[in-house]
Formats: C-alpha cells, structure tokens, sequence
C-alpha cells in the first residue's frame, strides 16, 4: 500500500470519529431538549428523579465529547510536533542527540497518554447517552404506570 493511500485511508478513519462524535454531540444537545420539553409545566416531584438523571447523564455525555474532541486535536498537534522533531524543523529542535532522543520520547509518551483521554471521553460519551436514554424511557414508563393506576 502506498504512502499516500495509508494517508488517505488515515484521513477517512478520522473524518468519520469526527462526524460520529458530533452526532452524538447533537443527540445529547436533542434529547437534553426534548426532556425539557416534555417536562414543561410539570411540578417539582420525586417523580422527575429518572427524567433529572437522564438529563445529568446526557450533559456528562456533551462533556465527554467535547473533551474528546480536545483530546484528538491535542493529539493531533503533538504527533505534528514529533514530525518536526524527527524531521529537523522543530521551532526548539534540540542541538545534541541525547536531547533530542529525549524530546522525542517524552513527545510519544503524551501522544499516547492523549490518546488514551480521548478514547476513555468517548466511551464515556456513548455511554452516558445510552444510560440517559434508559433513564428517560424508565421516567416514561413510570409515568405511563402511574397513569393507569392513578
């Protein structure tokens, strides 16, 4: 495989983290809304607990993406600056090798600790909306419930 088409498949392979992480984003952002909405004009009870969890865990949610996002840019700038180091053109490029051995390795090392914050923020993301969404639906079969047998 040729350099430019790891590139370009390297290239797709982050477009589509950065669409998916949006859309759950917008998912969070939507939900925290249509709760709102749904409990518009509705007393303060102990009845809104699981619909007040949810609304927690989708805005946990939009934190974790947003930290994800933070976490791949950082990455992101730090890979750009190993290239530099590697290359020569560093703006700080270390003058003696040991330096230089050690600038790179301490680059590669926060490279890999970013990497590791960005994926735990997106799984996190993902799963604070899922368990949003099970609190939400439990609030709404226990309204349903409460209904009937008011």
């Amino acid at each position: 495989m040729s350099t430019d088409s790891i590139q370009e498949l390297w290239r797709q392979h982050r477009v589509g983290q950065d669409k998916y992480t949006y859309f759950l984003l917008a998912v969070s952002a939507s939900a925290i809304a249509f709760a709102v909405q749904k409990t518009e004009g509705l007393k303060l009870s102990s009845d809104l607990y699981l619909v007040g969890v949810a609304a927690l865990c989708w805005g946990l949610s939009f934190y974790c993406g947003c930290k994800n996002l933070v976490w791949v840019q950082t990455s992101l700038f730090a890979n750009y600056s190993l290239v530099q180091l590697q290359s020569g053109a560093h703006p700080q490029q270390p003058d003696h090798p040991q330096v230089l051995a050690a600038a790179i390795e301490g680059v590669r090392s926060a490279i890999d600790s970013n990497i590791n914050k960005a994926q735990s923020h997106a799984i996190w993301q993902f799963q604070f909306l899922i368990l949003g969404a099970l609190m939400f639906i439990g609030w709404h079969v226990w309204r349903i419930y409460l209904n009937g047998h008011g």
